[in-house]
């Protein structure tokens, strides 16, 4: 269980206890492109693993250290994209609309 803070009228703080659903909605709320950037990642895990039995004469351990490399790199590209999109939204389209 996760403490967090809400700030009512007078300025205090309250701590309520977060259950771990309820903390990946705010987080995902949030940020709303780091569940996409799992779910890629897990895409891309889920490829490799359907992928294993076509591998060839390549050792299993190059070959996981491929589909994790494979994988952090879906992760990061969504992530990516998402960062963009945040900062064309923040800063290109809001200037645009003056």
């Amino acid at each position: 269980m996760a403490l967090t803070t809400k700030g009512n009228m007078n300025d205090q703080v309250l701590y309520e206890e977060e259950s771990q659903s309820d903390r990946l909605s705010r987080k995902s709320k949030e940020s709303p492109m780091f569940p996409i950037a799992i779910g890629v990642c897990t895409l891309a895990v889920a490829y490799g693993a359907y992928a294993y039995k076509n591998k060839g004469k390549m050792s299993t351990s190059v070959y996981l250290m491929q589909l994790r490399v494979g994988a952090q790199g879906a992760a990061i590209g969504a992530l990516t994209l998402g960062m963009l999109y945040t900062m064309y939204k923040q800063h290109i389209a809001r200037s645009s609309g003056n």
